[in-house]
């Protein structure tokens, strides 16, 4: 990697918006400490330069004064945008620049630059500084963020990230090297970093950190929260804290994004006692796992989640660990008090926040917990933060590991087929399970689906089932006759849809997978369509493309252009019981996401039509009845 610490230092003293001329206030400020300066590491080698692009030019709506200084690293790519930014031409390449009021100043030409190496970081945190010295820093992140894995996917260097240990040594050594302590505010402008692992592996770097939980539209932060700063060179970090994550609420809602939002300010010098305490509730958890895991499975089903995909091998499995904890306390008396204890310590480090009203009641932190085995990133054993709490997990997929055959899920229905009856709701598909397996019981879900002429079945989609809970052994799945279509008012498709449905966020989420091809790209891209609703109304407060780069494990929204092509798919399952993902038309729709519109078709009578009902354990056993039926 090119080190470029001499190369700024050198255009400091040419560049006038670096080191000023004589008299200049920028230069007097910086020369005696004052005020504050932000450091922006701008990832834009990815599809995200565009929003990356707009949130700069919104910085320098703020801009460098006498109060606040700003300096920003920005890597851009080849092929997402050839936008000027404030006056400067397109490159490919990383530039050190100086952001001024409307204007942008570059410091150095740094050409390549593997954004995922901590190296960069640490040079441009330790040249930042120098370059500009003041009383209080900020830094902040900007790029796609994966939770535990880290952040960023520089695709000009094989999508490379910075994992919590990079960022830890990057920003560390660069602090280190300009002689700083801490910084005063650590900031990830990105999806889902605001994770227990995450804010606990920066504690040693920082006084506040501020990340969401959930995945972030593109536009990100309101950048024009800093105004706050160069208004007042004593504002106090709780103010700039409070100032960025309101106004990123506002800006959201203002975009029309603001349904499924959250972003959270810790308090870092807590996560000792959050440390402490998540330790503890492990161990509380693991030295019980034999009596709590089913109540720990049940409430993990249901917990508030984040980054959650159709494809499991796809889903974050990031948690809501405040809410965890709270629903294991209060289910299994045993642990309350570690419970209770932990719930407490994360209220005590999450100094201020604001969600949406479909992640109503997120405690902001979030945590790793795969529903099984199976699904567990390996990595994740090399989180140095997650250590006890990885031990738990261990123990837990054990526990479900040694359910005894009697006592998984078996339903009683005869040759494996559900009883069925139509009413007012649509199908009913009610199943008997044996109560041996009940205590174990962790969810219920229905999936349904068109029979084809060759006999595989085209499913619609899956939503949540009920389970009995008076002792009789039913399960109930309820599928209303319909099928989701998306339509760019020219041509119309099928859509899977996976329902979420939340009676205290009084909102609904369904997201459907999609296929999105650029304008001219033969090769399609991976996407989920999000679109938050209210049920009682059916009006939709929020629709956004994800995008998820399986090179780099990172989430991010989509920039889509209105011209390129969605094709939805569905969930195809052949005789032999193979299941694929299939465009469910030859047809693509035009993917300008204002112009889509959604509609619930009721199923044509006589439609074959095949529905599942599943029952499963905390230990991933299930068994399923099932009805072929035809529509009335």
């Amino acid at each position: 990697m090119r080190r470029w610490s001499v190369v700024g230092a050198a255009l400091c003293v040419l560049a006038a918006g670096c080191s000023g001329e004589a008299g200049d206030p920028a230069e007097e400020a910086a020369a005696s400490g004052e005020g504050w300066t932000v450091l922006v590491y701008s990832i834009a080698d990815t599809d995200l330069e565009p929003y990356l692009l707009a949130d700069l030019t919104e910085f320098a709506g703020v801009g460098s004064n006498e109060n606040l200084q700003i300096a920003a690293m920005v890597d851009r790519a080849a092929d997402y945008s050839t936008d000027p930014l404030l006056g400067l031409d397109d490159w490919v390449g990383a530039k050190y620049l100086s952001l001024g009021q409307g204007e942008v100043t570059e410091l150095a030409d740094l050409g390549e630059v593997d954004t995922g190496d901590p190296a960069a970081l640490s040079d441009f945190i330790a040249q930042g500084i120098a370059d500009h010295p003041a009383e209080n820093y900020a830094l902040v992140i900007s790029d796609h963020g994966a939770s535990w894995p880290g952040v960023g996917g520089d695709e000009s260097a094989g999508h490379s990230t910075l994992t919590l240990d990079e960022l830890r040594s990057g920003i560390g050594e660069g602090l280190a090297e300009a002689g700083v302590e801490k910084l005063d505010l650590l900031g990830f402008d990105a999806c889902l970093m605001a994770t227990y692992e995450t804010a606990s592996a920066m504690a040693p770097l920082a006084d506040r950190m501020i990340a969401s939980q959930e995945l972030e539209p593109g536009h990100g932060w309101d950048y024009g929260a800093f105004q706050v700063l160069a208004d007042d060179p004593a504002t106090d970090v709780d103010t700039l804290g409070a100032a960025i994550v309101d106004g990123y609420q506002a800006q959201a809602e203002a975009e029309g994004t603001g349904a499924d939002i959250t972003l959270s300010m810790l308090d870092l010098g807590q996560m000792g006692a959050v440390d402490e305490a998540l330790a503890t509730f492990s161990a509380a958890l693991t030295d019980r796992v034999a009596d709590v895991a089913p109540v720990v499975g049940r409430e993990r089903e249901t917990v508030l989640g984040f980054g959650r995909d159709a494809d499991p091998t796809v889903d974050t499995h990031m948690a809501d660990l405040g809410l965890l904890a709270s629903e294991i306390g209060v289910e299994a008396l045993d642990v309350s008090d570690e419970a209770d204890a932990l719930v407490t310590a994360i209220n005590d480090a999450v100094v201020h926040e604001v969600t949406g009203p479909a992640a109503l009641g997120a405690s902001g932190l979030s945590i790793y917990f795969p529903p099984t085995e199976e699904l567990l990133d390996p990595d994740y054993a090399s989180v140095e933060s997650a250590q006890a709490w990885g031990a738990f997990l261990a123990s837990y997929y054990d526990a479900g590991d040694a359910i005894p055959a009697e006592e998984q899920p078996e339903f009683q229905n005869a040759g494996g087929q559900a009883e069925v009856f139509f009413d007012q709701d649509g199908l009913n598909l009610v199943g008997t399970f044996d109560l041996a397996a009940a205590d174990n019981l962790a969810t219920a879900t229905i999936g349904y689906g068109q029979v084809a002429a060759d006999g595989s079945v085209v499913f619609f989609g899956e939503e949540p089932a009920e389970i009995a809970d008076d002792g009789s052994g039913i399960a109930l799945g309820i599928y209303d006759l319909t099928t989701m279509t998306i339509s760019d008012g020219e041509d119309t498709s099928y859509a899977y849809l996976t329902l979420n449905y939340d009676d205290e966020a009084e909102v609904a989420t369904i997201d459907v997978p999609l296929a999105y091809y650029a304008p001219g790209a033969d090769d399609y891209e991976d996407v989920i369509l999000s679109i938050t609703f209210d049920p009682e109304s059916g009006d939709v407060l929020n629709e956004t493309y994800y995008g998820y780069n399986p090179q780099a494990g990172t989430f991010g929204e989509l920039y889509a252009d209105p011209t390129g092509l969605i094709v939805p798919k569905l969930l195809v399952v052949a005789p032999d019981g193979t299941a694929s993902w299939e465009p469910a038309s030859d047809i693509g729709l035009y993917a300008d996401l204002p112009s889509l519109q959604y509609d619930f078709e009721p199923l044509p009578s006589g439609t074959e039509l095949y529905a599942e009902l599943t029952v499963a354990d905390f230990g991933g056993n299930s068994d399923s009845v099932w009805a072929q039926v035809v529509v009335p």
